[in-house]
């Protein structure tokens, strides 16, 4: 049964984040995943190692929780034999646990998610030709009520941990087997030549004073490169469930993580976060985080996007284009992503196409527009565009200059499409799922 109770917030709102970033677990030990160094230092301190071992082992178990996606302290051969049964008794290197895994005719995948206090959350992976992109959670329901998207039909619960959104990651890449390992490490430092500068490639530093410490196994792969040419798993987007924005300090964390060279190592142009419209948290977002940023828009009227984002009531159309105008970092090289949902005789006419163009031109911003075809889910109030009217917007955006591809779907045959998560584990029985899992 879960423990936290939810929290009463309405879409207007701005919601009081849950002050934890480490779930308590049940047998009392701490879960080191989703901390930084300097934390985990701190924690091995404050469980008796003086301070020097502290530091020196901080930096081991970094290494193996965020570069190589070890869970065992017995496989983390560099620490002491003696250390390891001394961590696992303290601490955790823990996963949000599956509880259902799907995947869809297309390839997509989607992962039904629980955190240790008995919450259910999903994460979805996206494969194309060129790249493989994983949605991302930021919290357990969402406040936002955005009436199109079916996630906003849920109430919030509670905000994810740090541990719980970049354990998403970590957990896709376990499925798709993407961790360092003989195969894919390089040659030791004095044998390789620096890797070529690109979004997804860094140089791992040999200077690391006192890793290796008498009495210890030296894991010789420790000294080496990894580079993440290759990988499947290529870019993040913040566009699970919930509201990023309103989990910032999380969410910030979790993505240095993510982005860490001595860790998960994926550049930040790799990585989008998508928002409703926060306005007060974007400048930061930009400053803290430096990610590409995408904004729910679906709409260019106040009376229209304040009935389906009712957020507009509070932050409109107009300030928080103006807050896009002025996210740091953006340019035509690092474009702003228009996020529009196409519903039927909504928000799909060619007068909403031109003055869509009108607010981009006057805000002078270097933007792309994605036009989404709206998923369905049971009882959803409204339908999607007839292609011929996509297509129609579509044109008229291009003719002014500015990219409007239209997204292809995907997943929809798990809920898995834009706007369709919401967990639904309540409907089925643990034998169901049971049965499901073994394939009966």
């Amino acid at each position: 049964m879960a423990d936290t109770n939810l929290m009463p917030i309405p879409g207007q709102v701005d919601p009081v984040p849950v002050a934890r970033d480490i779930t308590p677990r049940l047998d009392g030990r701490v879960d080191l995943l989703g901390l930084p160094k300097a934390r985990i230092r701190t924690l091995f301190e404050e469980a008796g190692l003086d301070p020097k071992q502290a530091k020196l082992r901080a930096k081991q178990v970094y290494h193996w929780l965020y570069h190589r996606g070890v869970t065992d302290f017995e496989a983390m051969t560099d620490l002491a034999k003696t250390m390891r049964p001394w961590m696992a008794e303290r601490f955790v290197a823990g996963r949000p646990h599956v509880v259902e895994a799907q995947h869809s005719t297309d390839g997509t995948r989607k992962w039904l998610l629980r955190t240790e206090d008995g919450h259910d959350f999903e994460m979805v992976f996206i494969p194309d030709a060129d790249r493989g992109t994983l949605c991302v959670s930021s919290q357990v329901g969402c406040t936002l009520n955005c009436r199109f998207c079916h996630t906003g039909t849920m109430r919030l619960v509670r905000n994810l941990t740090p541990g719980e959104i970049v354990g998403q990651v970590m957990l896709a890449r376990d499925a798709l087997g993407e961790w360092p390992n003989a195969a894919t490490i390089q040659k030791p430092p004095s044998s390789r030549r620096k890797p070529e500068s690109g979004p997804d490639t860094f140089e791992q530093t040999d200077s690391d004073p006192g890793f290796r410490q008498d009495g210890d196994n030296h894991d010789e792969a420790r000294e080496t490169e990894y580079r993440a040419d290759g990988r499947l798993l290529t870019n993040i987007v913040m566009m699970g469930m919930g509201e990023p924005l309103y989990n910032f300090d999380n969410v910030r964390d979790a993505l240095r993580l993510v982005m860490d060279g001595e860790g998960l190592a994926l550049s930040k142009r790799r990585i989008t976060l998508s928002t409703s419209g926060v306005v007060p948290m974007m400048e930061r977002c930009g400053e803290e985080i430096g990610v590409n940023l995408a904004v729910s828009l679906h709409a260019v009227t106040k009376e229209i996007r304040d009935e389906l984002v009712p957020l507009n009531r509070k932050y409109g159309i107009e300030e928080l284009l103006a807050a896009c105008a002025a996210y740091p970092g953006s340019s035509n090289a690092r474009r702003i992503t228009f996020e529009y949902v196409m519903l039927k005789d909504t928000n799909d006419s060619d007068e909403h196409a031109h003055e869509l163009v009108r607010l981009i031109k006057r805000f002078r911003l270097p933007a792309k527009v994605n036009l989404i075809p709206f998923n369905p889910w049971p009882d959803a109030a409204y339908e999607c565009s007839d292609p011929e009217r996509i297509k129609s917007f579509s044109d008229i955006v291009f003719a002014a200059g500015i990219s409007a591809p239209v997204r292809t779907p995907r997943g929809r045959d798990i809920d898995a499409a834009c706007g369709q998560l919401k967990t639904a584990a309540e409907k089925k029985s643990r034998a169901q799922l049971d049965r499901e899992a073994i394939g009966k």
